[in-house]
């Protein structure tokens, strides 16, 4: 004799097991909803581009401020939950992968009558796309702000400073092209279910004269990647295409390490190494 084993219920979009499965930790706290709204400096009337609305909580705030919304979201459960919620306001809902989708796009179609403005994109992001997500953002052309929640860990890597333990690639890619700001962090206790670590809100707005021009960002970035690939090397044996003495007669310490260079810094030193790929 035996027991039948007892089928498993699969769980349903929005419940703690999904959510925890697809890396989605649901924002719930009034007052941090409102300081991510105020971050966006979002004025009645201008078109927002959200990522991952989940439950809609950012996206109600945002509508209660005068805005129209794009969210975009991948679950197609909480889009349809979603789409009813927000039936008859200002808001799109599309369903599909925010990494693949064009945003600005999206945004030409619903766009802000007031021509001052340009594409803002907010959201709180699971943790495990904030990268690509980060990466898709910055490519040009860049929207006119850039607001996401993220890991905190992550965050500090955004905004990190030269000789810092968290500066590197991640810092110098961004902060060739963005201004960092690391808004506030946020407890686990803020969200459902909760997740193991803190949480911060950055804020990225373009550069009025960036480091780099649009052709040079995704080159800039695979270059900064292989040098700090070998981060506690020195330059001379991290610096792809170039030795030491070419080093030397670019201006650049041979002995420094990558961490040490500013992001202006390593722009000159991206420019130069080009020079020794012809």
């Amino acid at each position: 004799m035996y027991r039948r084993r007892a089928r498993q219920r699969r769980p349903h979009a929005g419940s703690p097991q999904s959510l925890r499965r697809l890396g989605q930790h649901f924002l719930s706290d009034p007052k941090i909803l409102g300081r991510i709204a105020d971050a966006l400096d979002c004025v009645p009337g201008e078109t927002i581009v959200e990522v991952g609305p989940g439950h809609g909580a950012l996206t109600r705030e945002l509508l209660a401020r005068g805005v129209q919304v794009i969210a975009i979201e991948k679950d197609r459960a909480l889009a349809e939950q979603l789409r009813f919620q927000v039936s008859g306001l200002r808001c799109q809902v599309v369903t599909g992968d925010a990494l693949e989708l064009d945003w600005h796009e999206l945004y030409s179609r619903h766009p802000t009558p007031d021509t001052r403005y340009r594409l803002k994109v907010v959201g709180n992001i699971p943790y495990y796309i904030t990268s690509p997500l980060i990466d898709k953002a910055l490519t040009p052309p860049l929207p006119e702000r850039v607001v996401f929640l993220v890991q905190a860990e992550v965050a500090e890597r955004l905004a990190a400073k030269p000789g810092g333990k968290t500066y590197g690639a991640l810092s110098v890619g961004v902060q060739a092209v963005c201004r960092v700001e690391k808004l506030f962090t946020v407890a686990p206790g803020a969200f459902r279910p909760p997740p193991k670590v803190r949480s911060a809100l950055v804020r990225l707005t373009p550069l009025a004269r960036p480091l780099v021009n649009d052709v040079e960002v995704a080159p800039l970035r695979a270059f900064v990647t292989a040098c700090f690939s070998r981060r506690r090397k020195q330059l001379k044996n991290a610096v792809p295409g170039m030795t030491e003495q070419d080093l030397r007669a670019a201006g650049f310490d041979p002995t420094l390490r990558p961490e040490r260079l500013s992001p202006e810094a390593f722009v000159r030193l991206f420019r130069r190494s080009l020079t020794y790929q012809q």
